[in-house]
Order: C-alpha cells, then sequence, then structure tokens
C-alpha cells in the first residue's frame, strides 16, 4: 500500500507516441496531473520529489528498480506537505546525490479504461507517451496478470507498448545526454 512500509508494486508499462484513448466509450477521465519531479537517477533505484502542481501536493517515491528492468516495480512513497518539496530536494542534494538529479516538467491527464490507470503525458525528454499502470501486491502471479491486462487494453485501444530493450535504449540514451550537459 502506497505511504507503507511495504512496497507495493505499480506494474508499469509505457508507449510512444500515443493515441487518444479518452474519446473511448467506458474511459473514465481522473483529470489533469501535472507534476515537477526530480528525478534521482541512481545505480539500481529511482528516487523522486514529486510536487504535484494540479494537486497541491507533494511526495518522495523509491522505485527499487529502474526502466527497462521488468515491468513490475516495487515502489515505497511518502507523501510531504507541498512546502517540503524544495527542502527535500535540498536535503538529497546535500547528501550527495545532486549529479544525479534531472528535473522535469511533466504535463499529465488520468484515465481509467478496465480497471488500468492510464497517464497520458508530455515531457521534454519522453515527448508524448502513455503509462499504464495496475497496483498489485508483491506476487509474481499478480504481476503477470496486471501485464497481461495492461497488455489487452493495449491492445484493445490500438497502442503498441515499448519493449524492455527499447525502454533500455531510451533510457540509455537520456542519460547519456545529461551527463554531457
Amino acid at each position: 500500500m502506497r505511504g507503507s512500509t511495504t512496497p507495493a508494486r505499480e506494474v508499469h508499462l509505457i508507449s510512444r507516441p500515443t493515441r487518444r484513448c479518452h474519446q473511448r466509450p467506458g474511459t473514465a477521465h481522473l483529470g489533469a496531473d501535472d507534476r515537477d519531479i526530480y528525478f534521482y537517477v541512481l545505480p539500481e533505484m529511482l528516487l523522486k520529489v514529486v510536487k504535484g502542481i494540479t494537486a497541491g501536493t507533494g511526495k518522495i517515491s523509491l522505485k527499487t528498480n529502474r526502466i527497462g528492468q521488468g515491468t513490475a516495480f516495487p515502489e515505497i512513497e511518502i507523501p510531504i506537505a507541498l512546502d517540503d518539496v524544495e527542502k527535500a530536494v535540498q536535503i538529497f542534494n546535500a547528501l550527495g546525490f545532486e549529479e544525479t538529479m534531472h528535473r522535469a516538467f511533466n504535463q499529465r491527464r488520468n484515465f481509467r479504461y478496465r480497471d488500468v490507470e492510464i497517464a497520458v503525458k508530455w515531457s521534454e525528454a519522453w515527448g508524448h507517451h502513455a503509462e499504464f499502470e495496475v497496483l498489485v501486491e508483491s506476487e509474481a502471479t499478480e504481476a503477470a496478470a496486471a501485464t497481461e491486462r495492461i497488455q489487452r487494453v493495449a491492445d484493445e485501444l490500438g497502442v503498441r507498448l515499448m519493449t524492455e530493450q527499447e525502454l533500455k535504449e531510451f533510457t540509455r540514451a537520456f542519460e547519456e545526454a545529461q551527463a554531457a550537459k
């Protein structure tokens, strides 16, 4: 469960570019959810400090693996006050993580279709894309079933999901470009 000491698994698949799914019958529009995100790209993990611009919230999130290392992302989240977002960034930077930080604005609209959360997003790094996700407990069988459900929804919507290899190549190219700056 989010915010607890036991990490949930976020079964997470990505598509680039996206087709519009919001006009599909049965799609619930959950609203805008723009975010300013500080990503700390660590060797085997992804640490984020998120300023929820639209929602007026903040959070710290740790994904204990990285994009391109499987579809099930164990994730621990801690909600924080919006006013504490900058302080959290200062703490992580003071701890020596500043060299790994990448800041990004994400424009996003959230939808739910057939029990799959779909975030249609734009960011400078990724351009237009969509993230399909289902939260499950840490059981591998649940993660496999969620992955199949996401694939069925993507197929129904006519969306091609990126492969693990494509995700690895994209993130490697992005990280190399960031390091060259």
